[in-house]
C-alpha cells in the first residue's frame, strides 16, 4: 500500500471503532426459514441488543434477511421490515445521563446504503424508555417502523442531558 492508502485505511479503521463505541451488538438468537433455495434461505432472524448505557433492558429484533448467493457473500439487500420488543430483564441501572434521543444500534441490510436503527427515545413525564427501529437509505428511508417502550420501575428516576 501506498503510504496515503495505508494512512487512509487506519483513519477508517479507527472511525469505524469510534462509531461503534458505546453501541449495542447483536447477539442471534434463532432464525427460521422462509423460502428456500438451494445458495441459502431467505429467513427471518431474531437478534437480541442490551442496552449499553440501561443496565436490565434487553431489546429483540426480528427482520427479514435474504439468503441465495447475494446473501451468501453479503451483497444483498435485505427487506425494510423489522420488528422491536424491550424488555426489562433485570434491575434497571442507568450508568450515565442518557440523551432524549440517541441511536442505541445499527446495522447494514446491503452492502452499503441501508441501515437498520434502533433508538432509544427518552419520554420523562412517564419515566419510560421507548425504542425504535426503522431503516433508512443514503438518499430515502422507509415508513415501516415498530415501536416498544420500557416503564422505569417507580423510585428510579431516568437522568437525562
Amino acid at each position: 500500500m501506498k503510504p496515503s492508502a495505508l494512512a487512509l485505511a487506519r483513519n477508517l479503521a479507527l472511525l469505524a471503532t469510534l462509531l461503534g463505541a458505546g453501541f449495542a451488538h447483536a447477539e442471534e438468537i434463532a432464525s427460521v426459514n422462509t423460502n428456500f433455495r438451494f445458495t441459502g434461505s431467505d429467513r427471518v432472524s431474531v437478534d437480541a441488543y442490551d442496552d449499553p448505557l440501561v443496565q436490565g433492558v434487553t431489546c429483540y429484533v426480528s427482520r427479514a434477511r435474504t439468503g441465495g448467493v447475494k446473501g451468501t457473500l453479503g451483497i444483498a439487500e435485505d427487506p425494510t421490515e423489522a420488528s422491536i420488543a424491550c424488555r426489562q430483564v433485570g434491575p434497571i441501572k442507568i450508568a450515565q445521563p442518557l440523551k432524549q434521543k440517541t441511536d442505541v444500534f445499527s446495522a447494514g441490510m446491503s452492502f452499503i446504503f441501508k441501515t437498520l436503527h434502533v433508538v432509544r427515545i427518552v419520554d420523562a413525564k412517564r419515566n419510560t424508555l421507548v425504542y425504535l427501529t426503522y431503516s433508512d437509505r443514503v438518499a430515502t428511508g422507509s415508513p415501516k417502523n415498530s415501536v416498544t417502550a420500557v416503564p422505569v420501575p417507580e423510585g428510579t428516576t431516568i437522568p437525562v442531558k
